[in-house]
């Protein structure tokens, strides 16, 4: 792709888009606190997964992350200074609840939330707070199988109450869990995330996903029921997608790539919206997939007051019916397609091997999901692209991140197009505010608007794109695409 197009992709300004629009970057829990031992924090799935060998391509751990435990105002400051209204972030659930059974609360860990939380406040930062993000208490994994059993709905609503009683008075914003779909499927089906689990790939994943929407649904009710009035935030779920593109005109492969949103989004927003999973769910996986009671149902009805969007990439979707066997992909009959004939390709390529550049995706994500569930408002709560890790390149060519600020500004005109389209977008959240744990592929791909050194001291080091944003937020005139 020429710079030319870039150009004529990348012209957005904060104008396009409503004046109370939001802005924020987002992290995770293990991806960037580090401390793991350290105020009387409990191990979680992540820890164990991380520490056996093979699991991370570069040997690696969150043992020490990028230590935002210890510099937690350092990276206040720069979200500050750098202009955005509203920090997402996830609480390790181990760090309230050692065990996960919530007998105890370990005040080490809410004292810190509170710091973090007040931090934040101080500076004039919304906190966005998620309560699950991929980490497990290990004990409820090694005790009762975590996931797989539908007691973990208890545990999780006890401890999402727990941070309701002790941080809702400041924080207005609640995320249940973060992407249900990437816990079930590369957690219980692929096996490449904690637990790591692939024994049982054709019913597991469906399982702990329908676990997952009941704990959300439980979660919800609670806040619903005993704080939403007296503390008068928000409360939704995050779900992630790529845009399914039918390959070609063919009535087969327009069908498929409508039913790869439906095993994407609908998976999650269907039973939510329209009180069961979709159709074509019931139709491919029969008994495989779990019923809910009337009773569940209920609760999962409109449990959301927003929908919040994790959205990278997109793909072409052709029709497959090749393979017999069972699991989360190969139930879905249905080949996703980034490169083809004659080296042709759906966008440039980022670093990781599934993130390719195609900022149009995004605003059919958005249309989609206005038109399908009647016009929610939706947070993109991730959207962000990785460089790979260079330990031969000067700092200075690391900090030149040239695509990942055509990936914001392309993505970032997709979204302002969406909101003139009628889609109820609230705010954005760019991935990543640091580079940091990468899970499976470790220390290995940068995603983050600030360059961490992990080699000598975890310095942070603003990359173009942060200067770029901070240019954006703040306002300055934009003359045929670029800033003056």
């Amino acid at each position: 792709m020429t710079n030319a197009t870039r150009e004529v992709y990348g012209s957005v300004s904060r104008r396009d888009f409503p004046p109370d629009f939001l802005f924020g970057v987002a992290t995770s829990a293990y991806q960037v606190e580090g401390a793991s031992k350290e105020g009387n924090r409990g191990a979680s799935i992540w820890d164990a997964f991380s520490h056996t060998q093979g699991k991370i391509c570069d040997g690696s751990n969150g043992d020490v992350a990028v230590d935002q435990y210890h510099r937690y105002l350092e990276d206040v400051d720069i979200i500050s200074k750098l202009g955005f209204g509203a920090y997402r972030f996830s609480i390790s659930w181990s760090r309230i609840f050692p065990d996960g059974l919530g007998t105890k609360v370990n005040d080490e860990g809410i004292a810190y939330y509170n710091n973090l939380i007040n931090a934040l406040l101080d500076k004039g930062i919304e906190p966005y707070v998620t309560l699950y993000h991929w980490d497990l208490p290990l004990y409820l994994h090694e005790s009762m199988g975590g996931w797989l059993n539908e007691q973990i709905v208890k545990y999780f609503a006890i401890y999402a109450e727990t941070c309701f009683a002790s941080f809702g008075d400041r924080v207005k914003n609640w995320i249940t869990l973060n992407e249900p779909l990437q816990t079930a499927v590369n957690g219980y089906g692929v096996g490449i995330f904690a637990p790591g689990r692939q024994e049982h790939s054709s019913t597991e994943p469906y399982l702990v996903a329908h676990h997952q929407l009941l704990a959300h649904a439980a979660a919800v009710s609670i806040y619903r029921n005993k704080y939403k009035d007296k503390q008068g935030g928000q409360i939704g779920l995050v779900v992630d997608c790529e845009w399914a593109e039918a390959f070609s005109d063919k009535i087969e492969d327009k069908v498929a790539a409508a039913r790869r949103l439906d095993f994407q989004l609908g998976w999650f927003l269907d039973p939510i919206y329209f009180g069961d999973y979709p159709e074509v769910m019931h139709e491919k996986l029969g008994d495989r997939l779990p019923k809910f009671s009337e009773e569940q149902i209920a609760l999962l009805t409109n449990s959301v007051d927003f929908v919040g969007l994790n959205h990278y990439t997109s793909r072409f979707i052709a029709h497959n019916e090749s393979s017999v066997e069972h699991d989360f992909y190969k139930d879905q009959k249905l080949e996703r397609i980034a490169e083809w004939d004659g080296g042709e390709v759906i966008g440039e390529k980022a670093a990781s091997p599934w993130l390719y550049v195609v900022p149009w995706g995004i605003r059919k994500v958005l249309n989609y999901i206005a038109q399908r569930y009647n016009s929610p408002p939706i947070y993109v709560t991730e959207n962000g692209m990785d460089d790979e890790d260079n330990d031969t390149s000067p700092l200075h060519e690391m900090l030149d991140d040239k695509l990942r600020v055509f990936y914001f500004k392309g993505y970032l005109a997709s979204v302002a197009q969406a909101i003139k389209d009628g889609v109820d977008v609230r705010g954005y959240f760019a991935w990543s505010l640091l580079d940091n744990f990468e899970w499976s592929q470790g220390y290995t791909k940068r995603f983050g608007l600030v360059y961490v050194d992990y080699r000598n001291d975890l310095s942070r080091h603003p990359k173009s794109s942060a200067l770029w944003f901070l240019r954006f937020l703040r306002g300055d005139p934009v003359k045929n695409g670029k800033e003056e």
